[in-house]
């Protein structure tokens, strides 16, 4: 819908546009927007010495900035006589093209869709395609299509199907399919008995900002919370994972001195994470857009719930983004305490504002060393 609208707009006669004043941009924020390849910012830089425009998410050689110029839009910009970047196309409509991608693997999520199918439909190549969809969904067009069925078989087995009824309604072409990758982040069979069998290691510690507790499975961290005290912090671990067995693992405490750290030094926990520091989230696919999106604000800066759902292209999702943030089971990794109401109060932090506001404090005060 989003796609048609834009079109409409575009084929409406000259006429009946009404004028408009020129956008005036903030060059030292649009720059700091360059520096951390903001992929969802609304603006395109030139560089004088070359010539060419990009994208502020472009992957090619960070420019001086004495030599960097701010557009409202392309059109803007090759107005100025700046020709496009071969490497990120700042003159392609994304919206469109990835709202095109997004129905079409929706629409045959029981077989695997190749990239070469979708780059035809793009009109782009392979790469492009991979490239732009993870850039701006948080995951590649295959890893979309395994969450879209992992979502239909949680909601079959909850509604109390059978496994194997849930299998075939979500999309899986063999019940040996469901169970590859385990989709679901346990197998089917233990999805549906509320998760009974899981194992996850854990450990607390006190911290700056209240207790702190990290969880983990086999496959990565999938809980870091804080509280007032020991006992609230594993309460809290057991209430969500009810039916899993839970035993003390003291070497997960390199993940609360990571997340320390990182508040300390004004930079995200997930850049500071190794090869071997895996995650294990667990959510819908909106829920792991969402997550992602979180990721891409700078430490120390905020953003509101409607301006995530602009930013995520679904501008009437403000709610389902706030559920989403209240969903987070990894706080720091995901970064939600960036999250605040249109007014800019800090409301709706799932372990609370006064921690959120530490958070916050505590970064900004980095930034600024």
């Amino acid at each position: 819908m989003m796609g048609m609208s834009t079109s409409v707009q575009l084929a409406m006669p000259a006429s009946r546009l009404q004028p408009t004043r020129p956008q005036v941009l903030d060059a030292e924020a649009a720059w700091r927007q360059v520096v951390a390849r903001s992929p969802v910012a609304g603006f395109v830089y030139a560089v004088t010495t070359t010539g060419v425009f990009c994208r502020p998410d472009c992957a090619s050689r960070r420019p001086l900035r004495a030599n960097v110029r701010f557009f409202p839009t392309a059109a803007a910009a090759q107005a100025a006589g700046f020709r496009p970047c071969l490497k990120c196309s700042p003159g392609a409509a994304r919206g469109s093209i990835l709202d095109k991608i997004r129905a079409h693997l929706e629409a045959h999520r029981d077989r695997a869709v190749p990239l070469a199918e979708l780059a035809r439909l793009a009109g782009s190549s392979p790469f492009t395609v991979q490239r732009l969809f993870k850039r701006r969904m948080g995951v590649s067009p295959l890893q979309y299509q395994r969450a879209l069925r992992a979502g239909a078989l949680r909601a079959s087995l909850r509604e109390g199907h059978s496994v194997t009824t849930a299998i075939y309604a979500a999309g899986f072409n063999s019940s040996s399919r469901a169970y590859e990758g385990a989709p679901l982040g346990m197998t089917p069979a233990r999805f549906a008995q509320g998760g009974r069998g899981e194992r996850i290691g854990y450990t607390a510690a006190r911290t700056p900002f209240g207790w702190m507790i990290v969880g983990s499975t086999w496959r990565g961290l999938c809980w870091l919370s804080l509280a007032g005290s020991r006992r609230e912090a594993e309460a809290a671990l057991r209430a969500e994972f009810p039916a899993a067995a839970l035993h003390r693992d003291p070497a997960l405490a390199r993940w609360i001195e990571k997340a320390i750290a990182g508040v300390r030094a004004g930079s995200d926990l997930g850049s500071s994470m190794s090869p071997a520091d895996r995650l294990d989230l667990r959510g819908t696919v909106f829920q792991l857009r969402v997550w992602q999106a979180l990721r891409q604000i700078p430490a120390g800066e905020t953003r509101s719930y409607s301006q995530l759902a602009r930013e995520l292209g679904e501008p009437n999702s403000t709610r389902a983004v706030a559920r989403a943030c209240a969903l987070n089971r990894v706080a720091l990794v995901v970064p939600c305490h960036r999250v605040v109401s249109a007014a800019g109060a800090l409301t709706g932090y799932r372990w609370g504002v006064e921690r959120k506001e530490a958070l916050l404090a505590a970064e900004r005060e980095a930034g600024k060393q």
